[in-house]
């Protein structure tokens, strides 16, 4: 063998050595838990043959605790570059069978590699998480390798859309880096996220409590909200990061893709006109509306099971990529309440930094009432929104299809927030509250003097009869040209694209400022 065939022969035995990461036993290990390995992970993610590698033959520098003795090349983790759908991705795959996953000084180098790359070339991150922690062995250098992620997490952020996906454990300072993204995805089962664990838990507080209690998906895609969605499978997960990074542009100074359409703009559906119920305070579920508007009724929903008083997400207007925000009334009624406000004001946000026009529907009877709301901050959660709103400079559409009440009606992208086309059905009713809590306000004082049952309900029916007349329409909002048009709700399809085309040129800028400072 001539020493050229001997160096060919020795980049290809290496390349297997890496890709086999910490080795068979523990890829098999991998799959015995129902979960991928890395390498694999990333097969699915991307474009058939798309992927580029980048420092496969990396390998730790650490000399504690007899760490030299066992090297595995790549370190850990598998990063690169490839495409969704033609489009440029860099990507990050945690290997658990290296260390478990956990973070060596080396192994965040890789990942800032990449992080910095994407940077540079305005395009998506997607980091797959599966991770012990640091690596205990090197000590402050994994903790400043951490660090160094976090910064380039928190520089990227608004730059380019970072989405984490957390297949398997994620915990300690670990979870700060998907807390920094965009979106957060999490499989049942098998995934976790939490900064001190069980044990911990244990021994501080004596509370004791499971993993999946604690941190797992459906703990975090319901109560917490820190994970965006929650997926059966990877298969499942991976499917969703590539449906959604179709509604996304590649960075903030592009907008998102726009795709052939062939549901007409002027389809109208006529089950819209009946939808509302006549008695304002019977729900409907507003879904139903969205997916009666939307090109070809597909939506995809963000934080569907936290805070499900307000949807959010993504839907296609004539092939144009757009936000939707709206009240539903069939939970809670449709009130902002603090984690609503949070979920909302985060997803305007996003849109507003990644040039995404906003569609607002509302439907909100006011703000959530008490002492528990008072104490967990509504006022400055309620403020969050208002300002989200208030600041995006995309353009914004709003259909009130029933109640908007009090600051409430404020809050959900109103005229006096920049809303540029403010429309509302016939069954809009905006006022600063409901009939019955008004005239108990405005008639107090009469009604307490009129002894008699019969004819005070008489009185408190007029009275309210009067106060519906005058504004459970939309019609005194309009007089004032804060309400733009009434219009036919089978018709909101049509009115919400041909109003988005006028805005296509819209140029609207923010005061000069270092950043805003929003009451977080």
């Amino acid at each position: 063998m001539d020493a050229k065939t001997g160096k060919l022969k020795e980049l290809i035995d290496l390349r297997k050595q890496a890709k086999l990461g910490g080795g068979q036993k523990r890829i098999d290990a991998q799959h015995t838990k129902g979960k991928y390995t890395a390498r694999e992970r990333i097969k699915m993610l991307l474009d058939e043959g798309s992927f580029e590698e980048l420092d496969m033959f990396v390998v730790h520098r650490s000399h504690n605790f007899g760490l030299e003795k066992e090297k595995y090349l790549g370190d850990g983790v598998v990063t690169g570059s490839g495409s969704i759908d033609g489009r440029l991705v860099y990507v990050f795959a945690q290997d658990f069978t290296v260390f478990g996953g956990s973070l060596s000084e080396t192994m965040a180098q890789k990942i800032c590699k990449v992080m910095d790359m994407a940077m540079k070339m305005g395009a998506p991150v997607i980091g797959i998480n599966d991770s012990g922690g640091a690596r205990i062995q090197e000590g402050v250098t994994s903790l400043a390798g951490y660090a160094e992620i976090f910064e380039r997490n928190i520089l990227a952020s608004g730059v380019v859309p970072q989405i984490s996906a957390i297949f398997g454990p994620c915990a300690g300072g670990a979870v700060y880096s998907p807390a920094l993204t965009d979106f957060i995805m999490m499989t049942e089962q098998n995934s976790y996220m939490f900064v001190t664990g069980p044990k911990v838990v244990k021994s501080v507080t004596g509370e004791i409590i499971t993993t999946e209690d604690l941190g797992g998906a459906a703990v975090h895609s319901s109560k917490s909200g820190v994970s965006h969605f929650k997926v059966a499978t990877e298969e499942e997960g991976i499917n969703k990061i590539r449906e959604l990074l179709a509604y996304l542009p590649q960075n903030n100074l592009e907008e998102a893709p726009i795709v052939e359409c062939s549901d007409p703009i002027s389809r109208s559906d006529d089950f819209l006109n009946e939808i509302v119920p006549e008695n304002p305070n019977k729900p409907y579920d507003m879904k139903e509306i969205i997916k009666g508007i939307v090109d070809y009724g597909k939506f995809v929903e963000i934080h569907a099971d936290y805070a499900k008083n307000i949807i959010v997400g993504f839907a296609r207007f004539n092939g144009v990529s757009t936000g939707i925000v709206a009240n539903q009334p069939n939970f809670l009624a449709g009130v902002l309440d603090c984690d609503a406000s949070r979920k909302a004001a985060r997803f305007v946000r996003f849109c507003d930094a990644f040039n995404i026009p906003l569609l607002t529907l509302v439907d909100v009877p006011g703000f959530l009432p008490g002492s528990a709301q008072e104490y967990a901050g509504i006022i400055v959660h309620g403020a969050k929104l208002m300002f989200a709103y208030g600041e995006a400079t995309v353009p914004k559409i709003t259909v009130t299809i029933r109640k908007s009440y009090g600051g409430a009606h404020d809050v959900m992208s109103c005229k006096q927030l920049r809303g540029d086309l403010n429309y509302a059905w016939p069954s809009a009713e905006i006022a600063v509250m409901g009939a019955a809590g008004a005239i108990e306000v405005l008639e107090g004082r009469e009604i307490a003097n009129i002894d008699d049952p019969e004819e005070r309900a008489k009185f408190v029916e007029e009275k309210e009869n009067e106060y519906k007349q005058k504004f459970a329409n939309p019609y005194q909002a309009a007089s004032y040209g804060y309400i733009d048009d009434v219009i036919e709700p089978r018709n909101t399809r049509f009115r919400v694209i041909r109003s988005f085309q006028t805005l296509q040129t819209k140029k609207l800028s923010n005061p000069l400022k270092k950043h805003s400072n929003i009451p977080l």
